[in-house]
């Protein structure tokens, strides 16, 4: 894990993310700092389980905070079966230079259980390195 992501195990269900600045969408002349960051989903148990919503909460480096919620991710809410995963790539904007994210998803189970998986604190920043596969994509 690279420093400044984040890599949690909740329940059976791994998150892992990394962020990336993205100088060309960015403006900071005008407090415009814009970040992709990428997600990794894992379903490390023994039962099928759906992401059915995410909350975010996002804090900038004056510690405004918002929190951010909504169905799914990506306008999906997929399925994860043992032993599978599922990325997506999203982004935030943030008015200061450095912030961090933090939050959790909703899971439900096949059986109807549901609990929530913890996504844990990683920084927007633009001098962390970025994970290698969203590096990858953006080449």
């Amino acid at each position: 894990m690279q420093k400044g992501h984040s890599d949690t195990l909740t329940d059976g269900v791994r998150v892992r993310v990394g962020a990336l600045y993205i100088p060309e969408q960015s403006d900071p002349d005008r407090g415009r700092y814009v970040y992709a960051y990428r997600v990794e989903i894992g379903n490390e148990g023994d039962q099928p389980v759906r992401l059915v919503s995410r909350h975010w909460i996002i804090l900038d480096a004056i510690g405004e905070r918002r929190d951010v919620r909504g169905e799914g991710v990506v306008g999906q809410q997929p399925w994860i079966q043992p032993g599978g995963s599922f990325e997506y790539t999203s982004g935030c904007q943030l008015e200061t230079s450095w912030g961090s994210m933090e939050g959790s998803y909703r899971m439900e189970r096949a059986d109807g259980e549901s609990f929530d998986a913890v996504v844990g604190r990683f920084f927007l920043a633009r001098n962390v390195a970025p994970p290698s596969r969203v590096r990858a994509a953006r080449r």
